[in-house]
């Protein structure tokens, strides 16, 4: 009797350590990053789109910031939704994207044109959230997995935005871990973000300064957008060379 229950609970020890490997494997095929070329060549993407790939390098990005299936995000002045609908279709049916502006914004800038991209079936898991800067947050998007915010930081320096307070925001709103991506057009050293109105940049520097103010900790940096032949004192919109830009990956502390 003792021999066959000594024997069961060997077979049992030896069936456990057999299984032990196969959970850090499921994790891992979790974890594993989707194919975000394929995303971005998706047949059905606007030629318009493809057009602002070409500077704006979405693979690169999504892969720099690390976007999963599954995943909570909120898109900063999303716009017109172009980093929107990438984020979406990235994060899957299982996943939602919140998309922020101000109704200042959509009324000066977007107008109809993110309502007619909502239209895509791409755009089912977009949640529209007009909020203004300083509390960009709706109540139910809480422990959200990432914040992005590209190329739009300089706008909000210009506008009667308590920053500090956006930021603070921003921070609570993210789980433990939870990331912040933020990419901007270079300014030049020293302009801070007195050129964010005329020039439509901002000095690197100054913009970690007001995000780690926040509690946000760097923990990578893209060098994928820099380009070192734009002397950084042109209008974005104007430049004859492509606009060097920096792109930023913080993480709220666990």
């Amino acid at each position: 009797m003792t021999q066959s229950i000594l024997r069961r609970v060997a077979i049992g020890t030896a069936l456990a350590a057999v299984a032990l490997p196969v959970a850090p494997c499921a994790r891992a095929q979790e974890a594993a990053a989707p194919d975000y070329a394929a995303i971005v060549a998706a047949p059905d993407r606007s030629d318009a789109d493809r057009q602002t790939d070409q500077r704006r390098q979405p693979a690169r990005m999504l892969a720099f910031a690390g976007v999963r299936p599954g995943m909570t995000i909120l898109d900063m002045e999303a716009n017109a939704g172009y980093s929107t609908e990438l984020l979406a279709r990235t994060v899957g049916p299982t996943g939602k994207v919140y998309a922020q502006d101000s109704a200042a914004v959509i009324e000066r800038f977007v107008k109809d044109k993110f309502d007619t991209r909502a239209q895509k079936p791409a755009m089912k898991n977009v949640v529209h959230v007009v909020r203004d800067f300083d509390d960009p947050i709706p109540p139910e998007a809480a422990n959200l997995d990432m914040i992005t915010f590209f190329f739009a930081y300089h706008d909000v320096t210009y506008m009667p935005v308590d920053r500090a307070a956006m930021n603070r925001k921003m921070f609570a709103a993210l789980k433990p871990g939870g990331f912040l991506v933020i990419a901007d057009h270079s300014a030049k050293q020293g302009d801070g973000t007195s050129v964010g109105k005329t020039l439509h940049r901002i000095e690197e520097s100054t913009l970690k300064q007001e995000i780690e103010a926040a509690g946000f900790r760097q923990v990578a940096e893209g060098d994928f957008l820099h380009h070192a032949e734009d002397p950084r004192d042109i209008p974005v919109f104007k430049a004859p060379v492509p606009i060097d830009e920096f792109v930023l990956k913080y993480q709220k502390p666990q």
